[in-house]
C-alpha cells in the first residue's frame, strides 16, 4: 500500500461458480484509490464477473470482500451504490423511449416534497453533466434519437451522477469517437485527483498502458499478473494473458490450398453520423484455407460478414465467388452462389428454438428437398440424419426441439444447416462463443476437417489463442479497416499491436 494510492477495496479467495462453470478461482484483488486500476484478459477470463461482484450485481460463492478495511456483503447493486460504488456496463443499461435526463436519474429521481419528480432539477443536473462531458446534448432529447456513441456518454453521465468513490468502466470506449475518448480520459484524470478509485476494463491495450496506474491480468478465472503500470508493455500483457501454452488444433496433414474461392474488393458500410463502420475492406480466401479475422469489439468484423451476406443495402464494394462477380443483392441469392454464414448469436439468428433438430438443419436448403410444391419428408429426414452423423451431433431424436441440445451441439446444428447448402466459402462469426472447452475442440476439429476437404473458411474471433492456433493466415481489423496480415505461427504481440491503428489517438 502507498500513502498516495491506499487500498480501498479488496477481494480475498474470491470464487464464483455458475452452473457448469467456475468463473473465478480463488481471486485476490486490490483496488487502489486515486488511481486507475486496469483489468485485462481475453473473453471469458472473468473480468466482467469480477466487476459484477464488486458492484453488487452478483454475490461471491466463496471468499471475502473488504471496503475501507471492513468486511462487507453487498445485497444488490443498490446496496453497493449506497456504499459509493458505481459501474458503467459494457452493455448499455438504458431506456431508449425515455429522455436523457430521465435515463441519468432513473431510480434516483429528484423529487419535489418527496412526491413529484422535479423535472427542472433533473434537466439542470443532466445539462451540467453534459457540459462536464463536453457534449451538446439536450436533457429532454429521447435517448433513442442519439447515436450509439452518445448513448454511451449518457451511460457514463449516469454513473458520474452517483458521485461514486469507486467507479468501474467496463469497455467504455467501444462505441466512442476519438474526441469523446479524449474527454473521457480527462474526466478520469479529474476523478483521480479527487481520490476516486477507477477500475478500467478494455481490450484496447494501448489505452490501458496510457491511462493505467496499476494492472491486473486475468486468465481462465485466475489472476496471472498484477503490478504497477510503470514498465509494462504489450509483450508483458500478452505473456500473462495467454501464458506459454497455447491451444492446439493442428491439421492432420499438410494441405495445399486450391484456387481462390472468395474475394472482396473495397467493401464499405457508411456509419451513421459520418465515416465508415466497414472501411474499404479487401481480402481473399482460397479453397482449403482457414483465414482468421481478428479484432476488438467495434472493429467492424461482424458488419463486414453482414455486408457479404447482403444484410446492408447501403453497403458498397465488389464480391467474387470462384472468380465470378456476385451480382445478386439478396441473402438467398448469395447462398445459392456458395456463401454460408454461421452467425455470432446462434439462438437469435441461427436457430428456431421451438422447431425440431431436423427442421433447423434443413431450413436453408428446403428447395433441394422439395418434390414439386411439396416437401419430401423422407428425403429431409434422411439428409438431416446424414449431417447428424457427419458432424457427430449428440441427439436423442431428430424430432426433438433444438432447444433440448447443449450449446456445443446447437452450434453444430447451425454449422450443419450451412453445410447443407453446399457452400464454397463458410463465414463463421465467433464460432466458439458460449460453448464449453470440449465442444470448442469438436467445432475446431470440424473446421479443420472441412478445410481439408477443400472448403474455404473465413472466421471472426476475438480470442487471440484461437486465431493463432487455427488460422492458416490471420487478418486484423481495427476501426473498420484491415490493419495487418500475418502467417500462421506469428508472434502474438505483433498480432495484438495491429489492433492499434497507425493513426491511433493519443491521450493529451
Amino acid at each position: 500500500m502507498t500513502e498516495t494510492n491506499p487500498i480501498g477495496l479488496t477481494i480475498r479467495g474470491g470464487v464464483k461458480v455458475y452452473p457448469g462453470t467456475v468463473a473465478l478461482k480463488g481471486v485476490d484483488f486490490d483496488l487502489r484509490m486515486g488511481a486507475v486500476n486496469v483489468l485485462v484478459g481475453e473473453n471469458g477470463a472473468g473480468k466482467s464477473t469480477l466487476m459484477k461482484i464488486i458492484s453488487g450485481v452478483e454475490p461471491l460463492t466463496e471468499g471475502m470482500i473488504t471496503l475501507d478495511g471492513n468486511e462487507v456483503t453487498f445485497a444488490d447493486k443498490a446496496d453497493a451504490a449506497r456504499r459509493g460504488i458505481g459501474i458503467v456496463f459494457q452493455e448499455l443499461n438504458l431506456f431508449p423511449n425515455l429522455s436523457v435526463a430521465d435515463n441519468i436519474f432513473i431510480g434516483r429521481e429528484k423529487a419535489l416534497a418527496g412526491i413529484h419528480i422535479d423535472r427542472s432539477a433533473q434537466a439542470e443536473g443532466a445539462r451540467a453533466l453534459m457540459t462536464r462531458l463536453e457534449q451538446d446534448i439536450e436533457p429532454d432529447t429521447p435517448l433513442g434519437n442519439l447515436r450509439i456513441g452518445q448513448q454511451q456518454i449518457v451511460e457514463i453521465a449516469k454513473a458520474l451522477a452517483e458521485d461514486a468513490r469507486i467507479l468501474i468502466f467496463d469497455e467504455p470506449t467501444s462505441a466512442l469517437s476519438a474526441s469523446e475518448v479524449d474527454v473521457l480520459f480527462r474526466i478520469i484524470r479529474d476523478l483521480k485527483k479527487h481520490g476516486v478509485g477507477i477500475v478500467y476494463i478494455s481490450h484496447r491495450l494501448e489505452e490501458l498502458i496510457r491511462i493505467g496506474d496499476y494492472i491486473t491480468v486475468l486468465r481462465d478465472g485466475q489472476i496471472t499478473g498484477t503490478r504497477a503500470m510503470e514498465g509494462v508493455d504489450i509483450a508483458w500483457i500478452v505473456k500473462h494473458m495467454i501464458g506459454s501454452a497455447s491451444k492446439e488444433f493442428p491439421r492432420g496433414e499438410t494441405v495445399i490450398f486450391g484456387d481462390e474461392v472468395f474475394r472482396s474488393e473495397d467493401v464499405s458500410l457508411p456509419r451513421l453520423g459520418g465515416g465508415y463502420t466497414v472501411d474499404h475492406v479487401s481480402l481473399s480466401v482460397k479453397a482449403g484455407e482457414i483465414v482468421g479475422l481478428y479484432g476488438l469489439m467495434g472493429a467492424g468484423r461482424t458488419e463486414f460478414l453482414e455486408c457479404v451476406m447482403a444484410q446492408h443495402p447501403e453497403a458498397s464494394g465488389k464480391l467474387f465467388i470462384a472468380g465470378k462477380p456476385v451480382k445478386t443483392t439478396t441473402a438467398a441469392g448469395r447462398i445459392d452462389l456458395g456463401l454460408a454464414l454461421i452467425p455470432e448469436d446462434r439462438k437469435r439468428d441461427g436457430l428456431v428454438q421451438i422447431m425440431a433438430i431436423r427442421e433447423n438443419l434443413t431450413l436453408s436448403s428446403l428447395w433441394k428437398l422439395a418434390r414439386g410444391f411439396h416437401l419430401n419428408l423422407a428425403a429431409e429426414a434422411k439428409a438431416a440424419l446424414a449431417f447428424v452423423k457427419s458432424l457427430s451431433i449428440k441427439i436423442g431424436n431428430v424430432e426433438h426441439p433444438v432447444s433440448s441440445l447443449s450449446g456445443g451441439n446447437q452450434q453444430k446444428v447451425v454449422i450443419g444447416k450451412a453445410l447443407m447448402t453446399h457452400p464454397k466459402i463458410l463465414l463463421m462469426d465467433e464460432p466458439s462463443r458460449g460453448i464449453d472447452i470440449g465442444a470448442k475442440a469438436e467445432v475446431f476439429r470440424t473446421m479443420r476437417r472441412l478445410a481439408a476437404e477443400g472448403l474455404g473458411i473465413l472466421f471472426v474471433t476475438s480470442d487471440l489463442e484461437e486465431v493463432l492456433a487455427l488460422s492458416d493466415r490471420i487478418l486484423v481489423m481495427a476501426n473498420g479497416r484491415i490493419t495487418g496480415s500475418f502467417p500462421s505461427g506469428s508472434n502474438p504481440a505483433d498480432v495484438i499491436s495491429a489492433t492499434v491503428p497507425a493513426h491511433s489517438r493519443t491521450v493529451p
